[in-house]
Order: structure tokens, then C-alpha cells, then sequence
């Protein structure tokens, strides 16, 4: 095929498509936003109702974590349970390759055949193969340089350092425990805006900051999937259990059976809410953190056969 016939093969952009629909979305939400009731425009029925509800029932000044772990609790519990379900997939889909009897060899006949046809993908393979090791090492924390600060400027490669340099290392320290227990107050709090959803995506951000400050040798105690499986299952059953409580003990699913505090605005008013909050953010901490280091940890397409059978 000649060089200008691949030219014309190659797909055509439409610029003219993407700005149409780049000012149609812009309209939409310029619309929206002059929609908008004002400031003191008349309350929905929805947010009377919530209103209504939060304080005298539940001693929570904060509608909207009523409504999520309340009146619509529900579509949050369905919404955990997705959340599993998707973790589970994730799982399943990044799970390592299992050794096939007879079936090794394929990737090396490859590239010899690719040497044979092209010569200089010898250079391509080096890349890969640092680039493999790398990985390896990551995994594993052998053979690697403490920091950044031990290797020598221009060093070719991919960077292999287990950790980053001292400035990333101090702001992750810093930035950790700040981080964590605003993290915890999302969750415990109820009368502010939050709850353990939003608390548990927090928590994996703690997780992320260190183990990109720290390296994976550094949080793997905290990373481990058999032990945060364990974590997820209890938040998980917490939250079941809290549901089928307050249908024995109530009559109705997920009704409160806890006492309230007497006083709004403190850490036990809310009853169930705050538990069901709880465990909340143990369930979907745990459940992001094993869904991004089963990513973080997938076999490649491009293993070795001898890594693939080990």
C-alpha cells in the first residue's frame, strides 16, 4: 500500500461536530443555572419534607445527610451494594494469569519474528524489558534505590526510586492525617454535610498520597487485599445488619431502634443514621482501595512466559 493511499484511509476529524456539541452542552447548563430557584424562592415539597423530618425526628440539623441515610436510605444501601458488586469485578478481571500446560513460548517466537522483520525493535524490547523490571521491583521492593536522591542525574530508563523525593514525603505527612480526619468527621458527624460515601473516597485519597509519596513497600500492610476484604465483608454486614434491625425490632427496614442523643448537633444524634454512616465508610474505603490496587497490580498483556508461570 503506498504511503498516500494510507494517508486517505486514516480516519477524518470533525471539528465542526465536537464544537456543536461543546455549545450545546454550554447552553444546557447556562439554562439550568438561570433556572435556578434564588435565595428566597419557596422550598420545594421535598425539602419542606426533609426539613420537617431531620431535626424533630432524628435530631440531625443537616437535611441532606437525612435524606441519604434516611428517607431515601434505601437507594443509598442499593447503591453500597453496586459498589461491591462492581469491586468484585474488578477483582475477577485483574486477577493473575493462571499457567496453561503447553502453551509457553508464544511471546518469544514473537519477537523473533519481529527482530527478522524489523531489526531495531531490539531497542523497543530494552525499554520494555526496564520497563517490566520496574514493575517487578515495585511489587517486590528489591533492588531499588530508597529515593530519588541515589540515583545519578540522566540515569536512562524508567525511574525506580521506592519512594519520592523529601519535599513529596513531608507534604504527604503532613497532608495524611489532616486528610484522615476529615475523613472520619464526614462520616461521625451528622448534622454536617457528608456521611460515609463521600468520607470513604477521602480515606482512598490518604491511601493514594502515601503510597505515591512512600512507595508500595511502605502502605502494603494497609493495601493487602485479604486482609481489607475482611474490612469490606464487616461494613458490608454492618450495614445489612442495620437494616433487618430496625425491621425486627421497628417493623420497618432500616427504621431507627437506637436512642438519639437529647441534644441536636451532637456526635449520637441520628441513631441508626450515624451507624449506618459508619459503616459506610468502612464498606467503600475498603472497597476503592481494593478495586485501584487490583488495577494498580494487574498482569500486563506483555509478561514475560516465566513471570506469567511463577
Amino acid at each position: 500500500m503506498s504511503a498516500a493511499s494510507g494517508r486517505a484511509a486514516e480516519p477524518r476529524h470533525r471539528p465542526w461536530l465536537a464544537m456543536i456539541l461543546v455549545v450545546a452542552l454550554g447552553a444546557g447548563l447556562a439554562v439550568a443555572l438561570i433556572g435556578l430557584p434564588r435565595e428566597h424562592a419557596a422550598l420545594p415539597a421535598i425539602a419542606r419534607r426533609a426539613l420537617v423530618v431531620a431535626l424533630p425526628r432524628w435530631h440531625i440539623t443537616e437535611p441532606v445527610n437525612e435524606v441519604v441515610y434516611g428517607t431515601r436510605g434505601f437507594d443509598t444501601f442499593g447503591e453500597t451494594f453496586l459498589l461491591l458488586a462492581a469491586v468484585v469485578s474488578v477483582v475477577l478481571l485483574t486477577r493473575r494469569r493462571e499457567h496453561r500446560a503447553g502453551g509457553g513460548g508464544e511471546e518469544e517466537a514473537g519477537r523473533r519474528e519481529e527482530r527478522a522483520i524489523d531489526p531495531d525493535c531490539s531497542v523497543a524490547d530494552r525499554w520494555e524489558q526496564l520497563a517490566r523490571l520496574a514493575e517487578r521491583d515495585e511489587g517486590t521492593g528489591t533492588h531499588l534505590p530508597r529515593t530519588p536522591d541515589a540515583e545519578r542525574l540522566g540515569q536512562p530508563g524508567p525511574e525506580r526510586a521506592q519512594a519520592m523525593s523529601v519535599v513529596v514525603r513531608t507534604a504527604a505527612r503532613t497532608a495524611a492525617p489532616v486528610l484522615a480526619l476529615a475523613g472520619v468527621y464526614l462520616a461521625a458527624w451528622g448534622y454536617s454535610p457528608g456521611g460515609g460515601f463521600p468520607a470513604g473516597a477521602v480515606m482512598l485519597g490518604v491511601v493514594i498520597l502515601l503510597y505515591a509519596g512512600f512507595g508500595r513497600a511502605r502502605v502494603e500492610h494497609l493495601v493487602r487485599q485479604s486482609r481489607v476484604e475482611v474490612l469490606e465483608l464487616a461494613g458490608a454486614a454492618a450495614i445489612v445488619a442495620i437494616a433487618l434491625l430496625g425491621l425486627v425490632l421497628r417493623g420497618s427496614v432500616s427504621s431507627n431502634f437506637l436512642p438519639l442523643a437529647r441534644d441536636p448537633q451532637t456526635i449520637l444524634s441520628g441513631g441508626v443514621l450515624q451507624a449506618f454512616s459508619g459503616s459506610e465508610l468502612i464498606e467503600v474505603s475498603t472497597g476503592l482501595i481494593i478495586a485501584v490496587f487490583a488495577l494498580l497490580d494487574m498482569r500486563h498483556d506483555w509478561a514475560s512466559d516465566e513471570e506469567q508461570e511463577r
